[in-house]
């Protein structure tokens, strides 16, 4: 599976553009990701992306496991989504998403929060998914992948606490705001609509992503 279709995917999706392809970015050396990795709690994900600053110089990598990336060669879920590669399309597609939200917002000169980013995240793998799943006439329901990726979500047991409430957070805001898209828009074929959601969603702060999602179940 080629990274850079993902990334001009999410990009029609959002109608955004970046002058970067993702797949300069990769790498999927784990002693080099280890040496680049510069965060206080590292660890030995599968996936990550490696951020740097200096002065007004921002770094990039993308790191992949080399066996994510050779199943996923192999089995590409752009032709067939399904249980086999689910998992690996999941990881692939957080890792493109981080890498263009990060991106993106660096050509207005914005920063980005780990919640922020991990939230987007979780809402870019929902919509993509359900997408795909659409696209290839699949029999998966919006509201069974819906439970499947927010219903009892798991969490790396070697997250400290503060890092797992973020993910925690994140899960929780992503999953409301895609039971929003579910039931608003998804189950009424109101796709054009959705699309109007989804580029104004992506454009808010985190602030605003979550005002944005608070509102939708304000009383």
């Amino acid at each position: 599976m080629k990274l850079n279709i993902l990334q001009q995917m999410l990009e029609g999706l959002y109608h955004i553009e970046v002058d970067y392809s993702v797949e300069d970015f990769v790498i999927t050396d784990p002693e080099l990701a280890r040496r680049l990795d510069a965060s206080v709690n590292s660890r030995d994900n599968r996936e990550k992306l490696l951020v740097s600053q200096e002065g007004d110089e921002l770094h990039l990598a993308l790191y992949l496991d080399s066996s994510v990336v050779d199943r996923l060669a192999d089995d590409c879920p752009l032709d067939e989504l399904h249980s086999e590669n689910f998992s690996d399309f999941l990881l692939a597609l957080e890792g493109v998403s981080h890498f263009l939200y990060v991106s993106w917002n660096a050509g207005f000169d914005r920063g980005v929060t780990l919640l922020e980013l991990e939230m987007q995240a979780e809402v870019d793998k929902y919509v993509m998914a359900s997408s795909l799943f659409a696209q290839q006439k699949k029999s998966l329901e919006p509201a069974q992948l819906w439970r499947c990726l927010f219903d009892s979500p798991s969490f790396d047991e070697t997250l400290d606490g503060e890092e797992r409430s973020r993910y925690v957070d994140a899960s929780h805001y992503a999953g409301r705001f895609c039971f929003k898209l579910e039931n608003q828009y998804l189950k009424r074929n109101r796709s054009s609509e959705m699309m109007v959601e989804l580029r104004k969603f992506y454009r808010l702060t985190q602030a605003g992503k979550i005002s944005h999602i608070n509102s939708a179940f304000a009383a």
